[in-house]
Formats: structure tokens, sequence, C-alpha cells
């Protein structure tokens, strides 16, 4: 049998994990900067958790989840998106005690897993970073968590990202739409496609944002949900506008995005990026205030967003994105000898203990082969060790760009390897 990885499924070797954690970093600072704190949650659940948050008639449920049985009986899910397994953390951890400051604000990135057809930009285990912020409603939360995402994709050098916007209301505004919906949709009922007719009497909402080309004919025409808000929830979403303006964060109004899961609530979102020709979604979420209630937390508005990893690498290579390479090494020792080998091991880990990279020959080659290695590692220094110089204790350090040499002393190397390279300023 040969062995391959699942369907869907990707390894990421080293030279694309450099870009990965280049994009981690930079995730990192953003989020710090606006005083986000990362959490780490299971990348398995209690398929409950799952089936409960994401609605028992969403697409996750009923076709995408990874879920199975445990050796103890217990009904297991691999999580198929973050913010559950987010607000399970915050009721079990109570972080909503009053001692916590409000909000609370955490950002994760992992691996996420979804059964669908495997394309560009899509896998079944796939990366996210999630962003929640928990704990107050305000206008000035949703704005400020567009806006660092905005900020992420500016510093990553993304270009081209639009904003979608829209509000799906408080409960009043949704019973209200969804009616409205259901009469305008019943007439056209054989005319959806196969997962729209089905999705019409149990989630309606979830026809506005088919894929479908009969169905997007469709619901071209459908009545918008921002008719239908309340004065609170029409209000609130005004104030939303008016800062992203405000922060001149320019957004397109899109009345007919709704959504995939079926815990949100006012403000939603999207940043969308046009990628030869067809429209990709980068980044995702909006306001979701029912949910930890929901789950027998106490009542507590939040907002966040997932951004998937695969997606953003996709756009940064079609838009080729300059990827800040990964550092060469500081030395590399070329080794000619038993005791020379030997002694390398020793320099190669005093000098690592001074904090710099640096890597040794083991293959026992040609000075010249080890000098080519050096010179695709991107060393700036060689430093050669054979036997004689194990027995003098001198040794000679090249500079591999100027081709500069200096004669130095084994315990020189092991007291300062800073004061060698600084004779190299010194001197040339």
């Amino acid at each position: 049998m040969k062995l391959q990885k699942p369907k869907g499924t990707a390894d990421i070797l080293p030279d694309e994990s450099a870009k990965w954690q280049y994009i981690e970093e930079i995730a990192r600072a953003v989020f710090t900067d606006y005083n986000f704190r990362e959490l780490r949650t299971p990348m398995f659940e209690n398929y409950e958790l799952f089936k409960r948050a994401t609605g028992e008639t969403s697409d996750i449920v009923t076709k995408e989840m990874y879920d199975f049985e445990d050796k103890g009986g217990r009904h297991i899910a691999l999580r198929p998106e973050g913010t559950a397994s987010a607000v399970r953390a915050y009721i079990e951890n109570k972080l909503y005690a009053p001692e916590v400051l409000k909000p609370v604000k955490i950002f994760y990135e992992g691996s996420m897993f979804r059964y669908e057809r495997p394309q560009s930009g899509r896998l079944r285990e796939f990366h996210q970073f999630g962003v929640e912020c928990l704990g107050v409603k305000n206008p000035a939360v949703d704005v400020e968590v567009i806006a660092m995402a905005q900020s992420f994709f500016t510093q990553i050098g993304i270009s081209g990202v639009t904003l979608h916007l829209n509000s799906l209301g408080d409960m009043e505004s949704r019973k209200a739409y969804r009616q409205a919906l259901v009469d305008y949709l019943t007439p056209f009922e054989e005319q959806l496609s196969e997962d729209s007719r089905r999705r019409l009497h149990e989630n309606p909402l979830r026809v506005l944002d088919s894929k479908e080309t009969e169905d997007k004919k469709i619901v071209k025409d459908a009545p918008s949900i921002l008719d239908y808000l309340s004065d609170e929830s029409a209000s609130y979403f005004s104030n939303v506008r008016s800062q992203l303006e405000t922060l001149n964060i320019p957004y397109v109004i899109d009345t007919n995005m709704v959504r995939g899961l079926d815990y949100y609530n006012d403000t939603i979102f999207e940043f969308i990026v046009d990628l030869k020709g067809q429209e990709l979604t980068v980044c995702a979420g909006g306001r979701y205030d029912g949910l930890v209630e929901y789950f027998d937390g106490p009542a507590t508005p939040a907002f966040g967003f997932g951004l998937g990893i695969e997606r953003l690498l996709l756009i940064a290579e079609t838009q080729d994105v300059y990827f800040l390479p990964e550092e060469g090494l500081d030395a590399f020792i070329a080794v000619m000898g038993d005791k020379a080998s030997v002694e390398a091991t020793k320099l190669t880990e005093a000098l690592r203990t001074q904090a710099y990279r640096v890597e040794r020959d083991f293959s026992g080659r040609k000075l010249t082969a080890q000098f080519k290695t050096a010179t695709k590692l991107e060393a700036e220094v060689i430093i050669t060790l054979g036997d004689d110089e194990v027995e003098t204790k001198q040794v000679t350090v090249k500079h591999n760009r100027t081709r500069q040499e200096i004669k130095t002393s084994l315990t020189a190397l092991y007291k300062s390897f800073d004061h060698i390279l600084e004779r190299f300023d010194e001197e040339y």
C-alpha cells in the first residue's frame, strides 16, 4: 500500500512554512497592538457543541462535520470553526466573572475540519486565525475588530480587499424579514436548486447565500433585510457605518450576505478579494449576542471573525506579495577529521548558547563542497576546523560575502563570538 496524505489535506514544507511563520508573526503583532490575547482550545469537542452552535440545519452539521464515536462511546467532532470552542472556554473558565476586565479580547489560530470537495483555497483540513471580543455591545467594538482585520491586510501587503457589510438585525427584525422572504421565494420554489428548496422551509435566509446560478437570479430581486430592521437595529447599523466612514474604511452594502452560521445578529461582514475574476472571501464574521446565553452562560454580547490562512496565502501568491526571506545562518563550521568532529560538536553548541544560528558539516566531504553548502545556507561566516586547528587551538574565520579572513583562537570563539564578528566590521 502506497502511503499518502488524506484527500483534502496538505503538507506544509519548510520553504512554505517560512511564509506561514511570517504571516503568523504579523497577525500576532497586529492583534496584540489591539490588546487581544491568545487562546488555545482542543482540536476536537463534543459533537453537541458544534451542532447547537452552528444550527442543526446548517451545511456544516448536515454535510460537512467530521464526527465519530470514540472508544468511550462519546460523540466527538473535529472543530469546523473556532467561535463555538472559544465560547465554551469562556463559559467553562468563567471569563465572565466580575473581576475579569471587559471586554474579553481573545485570538486563536489552528486547524479546522470540514468534509467538502477539495479545491483551490478550500481544503478539508484548513487553518484559520480567529478573533472574539466578548462582554460589550457597542458599535465601536464592531468597527475596531473590522479595522484590525483591515490593518492586518495592509501590513501583509494584500491589496484589492473590499469590505462587504450587512445587518441581520435583532430577533424582531429577523422574524419579520423571514416571513417576507418566504412570501417572496415561495412562488419560485420549483425553480430553486435542491438545497435551496430545503432551506426555504428550514432556514430561508440561507437561500440568499446560495452560489447556484438559478438561485442567484431569483434572489437578485428579493426584499432587503435592511427594510425590516427595528428602530434599534437600524440605529446601531447606522452608527457602525458612520464610524467606519470616520476611519476612512470604504465598504459596500451587501443585503444578500447572511453568513453560513445561525448565531449571528446585527452587524455581519466579509472581506472579499477578486481573484482572477472570481470573488474569494478571505475574512468574515459579525456579532453574535445570544450564543453565550444559549450555552447556559450569562447574557454576553460578542463580536468576532475568522480568517482563512490558505486563502490568504493564495491571494498573496497571486498578487506577488513579497515575503521576507528566512534569515540565513550566522556561522557554518567546516569540519575535516575525527578530532575536529568532536571539537565541532562542542563549538556548535557553544555558539548556539550565545544565541547564534549555527550549522556544522556532518558528511566529511571535501572543503570545497562544504563551502558550497555554507553559501546555500547563506551563512555569514565560515569557521574551518580540522585536526590541525584542534592541536594548535587556532582557527580561520572567513566572511562568506567579502571573503576576508580573520585568524583567532578557539578560546576566543568560546568566550565571545560577538567580538569576532565585530572585528570584521572594524577591519573591513
